[in-house]
């Protein structure tokens, strides 16, 4: 194998220590950037984020601050979280130039857009949280209010209550990740997966029962994406295994033909 091929190994320990620190700060430093442009925005964030339960108040209701410092704190505390969530593609980029001397060409080629993707399914979930399950699930909570009852939400506790479905779902949509890589790196295979089919719908029922808050709404709309998203993973991990499986049985038939040699001349 040509060292072209190999991972670099040659960077001494400190070496490794001293840009692993570089790194850190790029992220640390990108986060605070970002944070510090968006601040002068922090409040209108804030009612942007919660729109989506303002739209189902009551007429003449808002949402309330128990919190002396509430009215700072949350809106601080979301526009932190909203850029160290904008900040993601940077920081994967600086995880990759780190990691990227260690591996092999062909890990390289998968690796690149898995992290593309990672961050695209990431994205993606938190804006089905905003634009699906939200509204859907605030509308039910507003109409089954006891009469006699106002609801008026506090803003710490909504924050974070939004925060805990946007990680839920962000994390949810990178199952076809998980499992191609499962399928990719050998783990496991793609009939074994879809044996275990009934294991995984329960599986993600009881995930959304664990990340979600305790309703059945919020719980379905997050297992039947996950169980969706997993039937893509699988999809994606048999074209992968039935490519391998062709290249192995192309070199089994080359190697077959190699050993035969020349014919015996009579």
């Amino acid at each position: 194998m040509s060292t072209s091929s190999q991972p670099g190994n040659n960077m001494p320990l400190i070496a490794h220590l001293t840009e692993l620190r570089t790194r850190l700060l790029r992220c640390v430093m990108t986060v605070l950037l970002v944070f510090a442009a968006l601040f002068y925005f922090a409040q209108d964030i804030y009612a942007l984020v919660a729109a989506p339960l303002r739209a189902y108040l009551p007429e003449g209701a808002t949402m309330i601050a128990t919190g002396v410092a509430s009215p700072f704190l949350t809106p601080f505390k979301l526009t932190m979280m909203v850029s160290l969530f904008l900040s993601v593609p940077v920081i994967l980029q600086q995880i990759w130039g780190f990691i990227a001397p260690g591996l092999y060409k062909h890990e390289k080629r998968i690796a690149v857009p898995l992290l593309i993707s990672s961050v695209v399914l990431f994205y993606a979930g938190m804006a089905f949280a905003y634009f699906v399950v939200f509204p859907i699930m605030f509308g039910f909570f507003a109409s089954v209010t006891p009469q006699g009852v106002e609801m008026m939400t506090d803003i710490g506790q909504y924050l974070d209550f939004v925060l805990t479905l946007f990680f839920a779902f962000g994390v949810a949509f990178e199952i076809p990740i998980a499992t191609f890589l499962l399928v990719w790196t050998g783990m496991v295979d793609v009939a074994s997966l879809r044996k275990g089919r009934p294991y995984v719908v329960v599986g993600c029922f009881i995930v959304g029962m664990v990340l979600t808050p305790p309703d059945i709404f919020s719980q379905t709309l997050l297992a039947i994406p996950m169980w969706f998203l997993f039937e893509i993973g699988v999809l994606f991990g048999s074209v992968v295994q039935k490519e391998r499986e062709e290249k192995a049985n192309t070199e089994d038939l080359e190697t077959e033909g190699d050993d035969s040699g020349p014919p015996v001349q009579p």
